[in-house]
């Protein structure tokens, strides 16, 4: 207890940390307070409070925000979907390759690409937020139905660009990533409620059942833990060089690919594609059966459609994802610019094949043990446990907690061991985070 008052005093005492921490806080605060304005017009007695289904897993995610008709209803859905086609269109479109190559140009073109796709889709699915989730008898009465539909469209979607705002002001003027956090910061809004409803679900008949529920969501928490830092670790070594009087060189260091490269963006963007069919299908589902199975089958996180679904998506972008944000090719060649090589490998398109090799060779099992942790949820549901409490066995909503805490505690540790502060663990270091890797 000594050593964490001693590291909190060390983080409060930088102070520009302490400015970023407090930014973040700040914004974070404003994210949740939105998330209680009610659209105008709405009488929220007469909403239905209990999403379920694919409904609940993003009112979850949302912080509740999507069952209480909030301003920030979508959040910041819309601009992960716009996002996801961006990416997808990098690989498709020649173009748009190449704006991604051209630098902080390229860059500031993409995001702005990326804001207009988020306009867009965030106007449909504003449309299918509150044709779904609206009834006729939870607007009042004095409001035109059409009116309402219109203001409320172009205020979901005002609400996602300030979101999106928010996000890049925490990425910019706070810690970690912004989009990344407005999500957790839903997420655990609603981890005491769970907790409480499946204490109270039990009963006093029931404790050891429950006790044994918190153990295995903490070896399942531990699972997940691992995932996110398991690293594999190519050796490389670096000729001597002799400079004048000093020799240079001769070391070995090592390339950390982790198991799981491509992070929490799959589990989001998979999540972010599996509310489409359903909220689709929400608007013609009253006078078509097919739209209304789509509806039942992608409403129901236990349906092995939706799994299944849910699997190759998540197996799909991992791989994607892992392809975009690593590249072997140049791994190998700024080995061979600072005269680094791989044991028993030849320097060059040799090195290349070889990173690639391997990257294939963790990628396959962790995007299928990435797989498992997000169907969890259904696995607990099954043994009877309430669906507030099984999203926090794994999905979305548990891999964004850990991978952005990670993550924000990378760039805590970073600060203090800059100012040569002792790290956040004993050994002055968040294992598997803050490693050096030699190709940056």
């Amino acid at each position: 207890m000594k050593r964490f008052i001693q590291t909190i005093k060390n983080i409060f005492s930088i102070e520009d940390l302490r400015v970023r921490i407090l930014n973040t806080v700040g914004f974070l605060l404003i994210f949740r307070l939105g998330s209680y304005i009610v659209l105008p017009g709405v009488n929220s007695s007469q909403l239905n409070n209990n999403a379920e289904g694919i409904f609940g897993l993003l009112d979850t995610i949302l912080g509740g925000a999507f069952s209480k008709a909030s301003i920030f209803g979508l959040g910041i859905m819309p601009y992960i979907s716009a996002s996801i086609i961006l990416q997808l269109l990098t690989v498709a479109v020649p173009q748009v390759q190449k704006m991604q190559k051209e630098g902080e140009s390229g860059r500031k073109k993409l995001n702005q690409y990326t804001r207009v796709g988020t306009i867009l889709v965030a106007l449909l699915q504003s449309y299918g937020y509150i044709v779904a989730t609206i009834p006729q008898e939870a607007v009042y009465s004095s409001i035109d139905r059409g009116f309402f539909n219109v203001t409320s469209v172009l205020i979901l979607v005002t609400g996602t660009m300030f979101c999106m705002w928010l996000g890049e002001k925490i990425t910019d003027k706070g810690i970690g990533n912004g989009i990344s956090m407005l999500i957790m910061v839903g997420i655990i809004s609603r981890f005491p409620t769970a907790i409480i409803q499946e204490a109270a679900n039990r009963g006093e008949t029931g404790i050891l059942i429950f006790i044994i529920e918190i153990v295995v969501l903490f070896f399942v928490v531990m699972g997940v833990v691992m995932l996110t830092q398991a690293t594999r670790r190519i050796p490389v070594q670096y000729a001597r060089q002799v400079v004048g009087n000093k020799v240079y060189g001769g070391q070995r260091q090592y390339i950390p690919l982790k198991l799981n490269s491509a992070g929490v963006m799959p589990i989001i963007f998979a999540q972010s594609l599996m509310f489409v069919p359903s909220i689709v299908a929400s608007i013609w589902r009253e006078n078509n059966d097919f739209a209304n199975t789509v509806y039942i089958v992608f409403n129901d996180i236990g349906s092995w459609q939706y799994n299944l679904t849910f699997v190759l998506l998540i197996v799909v972008f991992t791989f994607f994802y892992t392809a975009i944000s690593i590249n072997p090719v140049q791994i190998a060649d700024d080995m061979k610019r600072n005269n680094g090589f791989v044991p028993g490998i030849k320097p060059g398109e040799e090195t290349s094949s070889f990173i690639d090799a391997v990257i294939s060779r963790i990628t396959l099992p962790g995007a299928f043990f990435l797989a498992l942790i997000a169907v969890m949820p259904a696995i607990a549901s099954l043994f009877g446990i309430n669906k507030e409490f099984a999203y926090f066995y794994g999905g979305t909503s548990l891999l964004i907690m850990v991978g952005v805490i990670l993550d924000t505690l990378q760039q805590v540790e970073s600060y203090l061991l800059l100012r040569h502060y002792e790290g956040m663990m004993k050994s002055g270091k968040v294992k598997g985070r803050s490693e050096e890797i030699v190709y940056s």
